[in-house]
């Protein structure tokens, strides 16, 4: 069980398409939202399992109706992947029924010593993968995602090609937003990106983003050029999913389009700026040299806080020591 958010739930996908691999003969039910199905297809021995959150599983008597429809599907292990309340109450009451119930450690302490401004504790913590594999390894399933598999390329049809021209081109997407302001680069530097990558003909630029107020700003950056494309809502989800499945590269912040694109086998190079990735946030399969950051010396409470959410006065300029020289020459 994992519900939210976005980012949070790809990075389980990984870690189950691991398991489902390594233990072919073991039935998995993923629960989350009816929106992420789409992350899931194509995990052999997977079924999806719809969490209702406005009707049949609202409230504490929802969950209780969620714990009664799982348990008529006779599993033998809860798996909690997200260890929040919700959750928490479902996994109880398996565990009353006598089932086997596992959760995640999401490491709070050592977040908060990575993120607190005075005696910080700047050092990698364990990454959510490593984490979720714990999990599993406690139920008796140790995992080994060293040499991981991933899904093949989609065929995209010909209303996507229609928009993004040659396919042939090198595919390059750009993700500019996250949900917080200090983990987005500054659009003046992220709009140098664009132009000096747009130089060359041979690449075509995706920009990816959502809602009518991110759709209006990439319609306004890609408007100079002519291989530069706003997808943001041209397609469908699973039409985006597909579309990121055939980039060359995937430039992100420290938000969910960089665990998408990771999630199916997209190099990833991700910026960051309030956030750091040795709070274990990275992207799967990525090296650490895909992460840019802020300049520490300048800004030494970096990272303020692990989802970016928490404003540090004075801290507002530091992503701009991310010159875009460097994206560009990691591009």
């Amino acid at each position: 069980m994992r519900l939210s958010a976005m980012g949070d739930v790809a990075m389980t996908v990984p870690v189950i398409r691991a398991f489902a691999q390594q233990y072919p003969k073991v039935k998995i039910t993923m629960v989350s939202r009816p929106f992420f199905q789409p992350f899931f297809d194509g995990i052999p021995n997977l079924t999806f399992f719809a969490f209702d959150e406005k009707v049949n599983h609202k409230g504490f008597l929802g969950l209780i109706r969620l714990y009664k429809e799982l348990s008529a599907l006779h599993i033998d292990a809860f798996v909690d992947l997200h260890n929040v309340l919700r959750s928490q109450i479902v996994r109880t009451y398996f565990r009353l029924s006598a089932k086997k119930v596992v959760a995640v450690d999401k490491g709070r302490a050592g977040k908060k010593a990575l993120t607190r401004p005075e005696k910080k504790v700047f050092k990698p913590l364990t990454t959510m993968f490593e984490r979720h594999c714990q999990v599993f390894e406690k139920l008796g399933f140790p995992l080994d995602l060293s040499n991981p598999i991933f899904p093949e390329k989609a065929v995209l049809s010909d209303e996507i090609l229609k928009i993004i021209g040659n396919p042939n081109q090198k595919l390059i997407g750009i993700a500019p937003f996250a949900q917080y302001e200090s983990k987005v680069y500054p659009l003046d530097l992220m709009q140098e990106v664009i132009a000096k990558v747009a130089a060359n003909p041979e690449q075509t630029i995706l920009l990816f983003g959502g809602g009518k107020k991110e759709a209006e700003i990439l319609d306004s950056i890609a408007k100079p050029y002519k291989n530069v494309v706003n997808m943001a809502g041209k397609i469908k989800f699973t039409q985006e999913l597909q579309l990121i499945s055939n980039l060359d590269v995937m430039l992100s912040m420290d938000s969910g389009n960089a665990h998408i694109a990771a999630m199916l086998g997209v190099k990833v190079i991700t910026l960051w700026g309030a956030t750091h990735p040795y709070a274990g946030f990275s992207p799967f399969n990525q090296p650490i040299e895909n992460a840019l950051v802020a300049d520490r010396n300048l800004f030494p409470k970096l990272p303020t806080s692990v989802y970016g959410n928490k404003k540090v006065a004075g801290y507002e300029e530091a992503m701009r020591t991310i010159v875009p020289a460097e994206v560009v020459a990691k591009l």
